[in-house]
């Protein structure tokens, strides 16, 4: 019999993988923007139901938040939020189905070869305080590095996000 926790993780995990799916699937970017959003807020109730609550906020604040919000007003201001993306070459879902396959094999792999079983009995409470200065540290087991590097990837997603807003609107004849 499922306990009642473990019923929330399976309908998180059902919203946030669906979302994903449907969000790269449609021929609408507006509704792909709306889904990926959605799946955004589903990893944040995974996090929430882990009692990870500083990182649950995090990811609402810059992922769903932020990240979501610039792509539906990049939409908007190229004023195409209604039209359907065109048809992909077969070729191109061959491609993309590949790299999938690659990238779920290349993960399961690497879980498969680590060892889950060592419990860490010294870690400290998950704090905003430690965690801030986890994030800070440059040491081993520092996450200063980290940090930057996903401070790149939201870089990367707003000038995409301005390469979208000022690409030219289609002439009508």
């Amino acid at each position: 019999m499922m306990s009642g926790s473990t019923i929330l993780f399976y309908l998180l995990a059902a919203l946030t993988l669906g979302c994903g799916i449907l969000s790269v699937s449609t021929r609408q970017i507006f509704r792909a923007a709306i889904y990926l959003l959605f799946s955004l807020i589903g990893i944040a109730g995974i996090y929430f139901w882990l009692q990870y609550e500083f990182i649950a906020a995090v990811q609402i604040v810059v992922y769903a938040g932020g990240i979501a919000v610039l792509i539906i007003f990049s939409i908007f201001l190229t004023q195409q939020a209604g039209e359907k993306l065109p048809k992909q070459k077969i070729g191109r879902k061959i491609f993309s189905a590949l790299a999938v396959f690659c990238a779920f094999a290349l993960t399961m792999v690497q879980v498969y070869q680590h060892e889950f079983s060592k419990i860490i009995t010294d870690a400290a409470p998950a704090t905003v305080r430690n965690i801030g200065e986890k994030m800070l540290s440059t040491e081993q087991g520092g996450y200063a590095l980290p940090f930057e590097v996903i401070s790149m990837l939201l870089l990367a997603a707003m000038v995409g996000c301005i390469v979208i807003a000022l690409r030219s609107k289609p002439e009508t004849k």
